[in-house]
Formats: C-alpha cells, sequence, structure tokens
C-alpha cells in the first residue's frame, strides 16, 4: 500500500468548476465566437447544432459536451526516434524550454545580442542535456538567415540538435505545412509517432482567425496532437476581473476544442491559457500574482473535463536571470507542480517574452528538482518511521550511525549542483563568489558540455538540401 504524504492544490470545489462551466456555455451560446474560416463556419454549421451570424458562430451546449466526450484523456508523446518519451493528461508535470525569442541573453555578459541560428542549436542541446526538461520549445527567431525561410531553418536546427519531442511555434503561418512536410521527410518511417506538438493561439476576445484555422486543419489532416491555448491581457484583450478571464478563456478554450472534433472527432488536444494583465501606463504585458491563480484555476477546469493541460511557467518576467524573475518562476512552478499534472512548455524567456537566456533555464532546472521533491512528498509508514532506530538513540543520543543514515545521508536532502554549503569561511577563502557567477560558469560549461545527437550531421546536410531546394 502506497502511503505517502503528499501535497495537493485545487483552487475551486465542484460547484465553483460548474459555474465557470455554465458561463463559459452561455457565452458561447449567446455571443458565439468569431470563425474566420468559410469551410469552418461551413462544417460547424452542418452539425445542426451551431447558429451563424455572419463570421459568429453561437454554438450549442450540446455540440460542446460532445466535443468533451469525443476528445482524447490521455496523449502518448514519442520523442525522435520513435520511443515513448512521456503522456500528456497522465497527472504527471512536463515542462520544456522555449520562446520564439527576438534576443539571446550571453550567459557571460548578461547582454542581449540577435538570435542566431547557432543559439537554436545551442540551447536546444542545452534543452536536451537536462532531465527535467520533456521537451524542447521553439527558442528564438533567428534573424542570420532570410525572414522567410527562418522557420525552415529553425525547423532543421532543432530536429537535428536533439531527439526530444518538439513543441514547435511556426512565425510565418504561410510556411506552417512546409514545415511539417520537412519534418515528416527528415523523421522518415517514425513520422506517423507525434514528437511534433504545433503550438497554436487563438486572438482573444473570441476570435479564431483564419491562419489559427488554417494550422489547426493541416494538423488535423496530418494526425498531430497540438496545443491551443489563449494568451489574454486584462484590460486589454480580456475582461479585468479574473472570473471575467477564467470564464471568457474557458468559452474560447471550449470553442477551439468544438472546432478540432468537428474536424476530426477524436482529434488530440491540450488545452490552455496564459494570463497576463496590461499595463496601462508602460504598455507592457506582465504575470501579475492573480496569474498564477488563473493557471491553476485553467488546471481545475481542465482536470474536471479530462483534457490535458497546457499552462504557463510564469516565463517572460525579470530583466534577464535575476531576482524580479526568480521569485515569478519559483511560485509559479511550485504551484502548478502541486495540481493534478500538466505541461509548462516554456521556460527561459524574459524582458517581456523578447529575449531568452540560457542561464533561466539552468537556474529554473533546479526550481523544478525542488518542486517535484515537494510535490512527492514522503512516506508515512512503519519502515519509514524507524522507531527502532529513535528507541535505540534514546533519550540525548545520536542518530549518526544509524541505519537510514547510512542510507540516505548523500540522497536523502537536497543537494544543488550550482551552489555548495559553505561556511563564511570557506566563502571567504573562494573569493566571496556571488551566486550568479558561479549560475553563469555552470550554465557556460553545461552549454560546452551539451552533445548533439549522433546523426545530427546527416540530418542538418538533409535539411539544407531541402531548404535550398525550396529557395
Amino acid at each position: 500500500m502506497d502511503n505517502k504524504i503528499k501535497p495537493r492544490l485545487a483552487l475551486m470545489d465542484e460547484e465553483q468548476v460548474a459555474q465557470v462551466h455554465g458561463y463559459a456555455l452561455r457565452i458561447l451560446s449567446e455571443t458565439g465566437v468569431r470563425v474566420e474560416s468559410p469551410a469552418v463556419l461551413q462544417k460547424l454549421q452542418r452539425t445542426g447544432q451551431v447558429h451563424v451570424e455572419g463570421r459568429t458562430a453561437k454554438i450549442s451546449p450540446g455540440l460542446v459536451e460532445a466535443a468533451l466526450r469525443s476528445a482524447p484523456r490521455e496523449i502518448p508523446i514519442f520523442n525522435r526516434r520513435g520511443e515513448p518519451a512521456f503522456t500528456l493528461g497522465d497527472g504527471t508535470m512536463r515542462f520544456g524550454i522555449g520562446v520564439t525569442a527576438l534576443y539571446y541573453i550571453d550567459p557571460l555578459t548578461d547582454q542581449p545580442e540577435l538570435f542566431a541560428r547557432r543559439h537554436i542549436r545551442d540551447l536546444t542541446r542545452l534543452g536536451g542535456l537536462l532531465p527535467h526538461f520533456d521537451a524542447i520549445s521553439t527558442v528564438g527567431i533567428p534573424r542570420d538567415v532570410p525572414p522567410h525561410l527562418s522557420d525552415l531553418y529553425t525547423a532543421v536546427d532543432m530536429i537535428s540538435h536533439t531527439t526530444k519531442p518538439l513543441v514547435m511555434l511556426v512565425s510565418d503561418e504561410s510556411k506552417f505545412p512546409a514545415v511539417i512536410d520537412l519534418f515528416e521527410e527528415l523523421a522518415g518511417d517514425l513520422a506517423p509517432r507525434p514528437f511534433i506538438i504545433p503550438y497554436f493561439n487563438p486572438v482573444s476576445p473570441l476570435v479564431y482567425d483564419a491562419g489559427t484555422l488554417n494550422k489547426m486543419t493541416v494538423a488535423v489532416e496530418r494526425g498531430l496532437p497540438f496545443i491551443l491555448s489563449s494568451y489574454s491581457m486584462a484590460g486589454m484583450s480580456s475582461p479585468m476581473t479574473p472570473a471575467g478571464i477564467l470564464a471568457m478563456l474557458t468559452a474560447e478554450q471550449l470553442a477551439g476544442l468544438t472546432i478540432s472534433q468537428v474536424l476530426e472527432p477524436g482529434t488530440p488536444v491540450v488545452l490552455g491559457f496564459l494570463p497576463n494583465y496590461f499595463d496601462m501606463k508602460t504598455l507592457q504585458s506582465f504575470y501579475d500574482p492573480q496569474s498564477i491563480l488563473l493557471n491553476l484555476a485553467c488546471a481545475d477546469m481542465l482536470a474536471h473535463y479530462g483534457i490535458p493541460h497546457c499552462g504557463t511557467s510564469g516565463s517572460g518576467t525579470g530583466w534577464g536571470t535575476d531576482l524580479i524573475s526568480a521569485d515569478t518562476y519559483w511560485a509559479n512552478t511550485l504551484t502548478f507542480t502541486l495540481t493534478r499534472g500538466g505541461f509548462a512548455p516554456f521556460v527561459g524567456d524574459t524582458l517581456g517574452a523578447k529575449a531568452f537566456a540560457p542561464t533561466t533555464v539552468v537556474y529554473v532546472h533546479e526550481i523544478i528538482d525542488q518542486a517535484k521533491r515537494i510535490a512527492d512528498g514522503f512516506a508515512l509508514d512503519d519502515d519509514s518511521s524507524v522507531l527502532d532506530e529513535i528507541a535505540a538513540a534514546g533519550p540525548g543520543g545520536s542518530f549518526l550511525s544509524a541505519r537510514t543514515t547510512k542510507q540516505l545521508y548523500k540522497t536523502g536532502y537536497y543537494r544543488s549542483p550550482m551552489w555548495p554549503r559553505w561556511s563564511i569561511e570557506k566563502w571567504q577563502s573562494e573569493g566571496m563568489p556571488d551566486a550568479k557567477k558561479l549560475l553563469r560558469e555552470r550554465t557556460c560549461a553545461l552549454l560546452e558540455s551539451a552533445p548533439a545527437p549522433d546523426d545530427c550531421d546527416e540530418l542538418m546536410r538533409k535539411g539544407e538540401e531541402i531548404i535550398g531546394k525550396i529557395k
């Protein structure tokens, strides 16, 4: 019998979940969503459960409920070699690095520079090396290639430099089919096993634009699971109140789920949202403590629906890897890890998601390690209570020679790979280094040592040949 004490965090009770669901159904049936694809509108209308007014689709509760029954509860994901990697929706928390940043923060100088192909390769290998990152998301947009080919070069560099699953964000919507074609050609016979997870955003509030719908259609036709995530800014593209944000974004997500199941019943979809706020004075989006609560509320809703959840890692805050980013990453990672499972694919970005810092990747990997230890709890049984050891030591005794001390003194508590537990004397003798210096040194060492897969050169050669023909 597994008798473990495990902390679990749930924000809403069943009555509150039902209340939010009711609000979302009311939005969909009374306000509707704008669907900017005539072909998709026609398919929705043919169900007999959608009322179309111009480009607005008002979706009946019955069709939403049917979509919830149709969508898979779990989605198996494979690595590039066709081996099982993980399952989304199995109650486990998963993390990935990446975001489509424009700048790379040099780990030695903390200075931003334009993203280049070498940065894509370095960061992909870094994410592949660190075990708590289950997937690699598109880490940046290279600026040293022709803009109309940047998505293709990014795809080649990512698939060549890791075997882990890839979450793909394609900046040029027209290139999405070509990117998928490229992956299929390079993956060969393993292509039907999904190691690529495309990532799509509707346009808040309540718009599914033609580009998003076209990409969804391509993914459905290729049999790919995909992530559908709403990025909103409170007070601008979503209501200002957390309850309003939750109701509207839940409706937006249920609309996307319904569209996916109308396109093809049983389509595997991961849902979620990134609830940002918007500073009217500085015109900047940012994560607020309420964003973390909304991330948890979304996890509650999708656990109720039985749909795999994609949430935020708390990324984008700070001016590089600093105290500002650290508090958000800690709060978000810890609270999210205590839920019933989900996927946070975007670790590492900063400065409003316009820049990417490898030091943040390394630092957050340590946060994840500690958060998972907290979430795992501890055993409570006769063996782990060690009453015999307590009796043997007696009042005023010692446990230095106890059985469990000998077994666990190296593994029974957390040890940082970066920051040793020094006394003040030891710290002074080492030159009184600051923590950021040691983080920079470890990041640089990992970047230098992160290996590329054995078939990296061959995939690079084949991929660039394909792109050369496109030119």
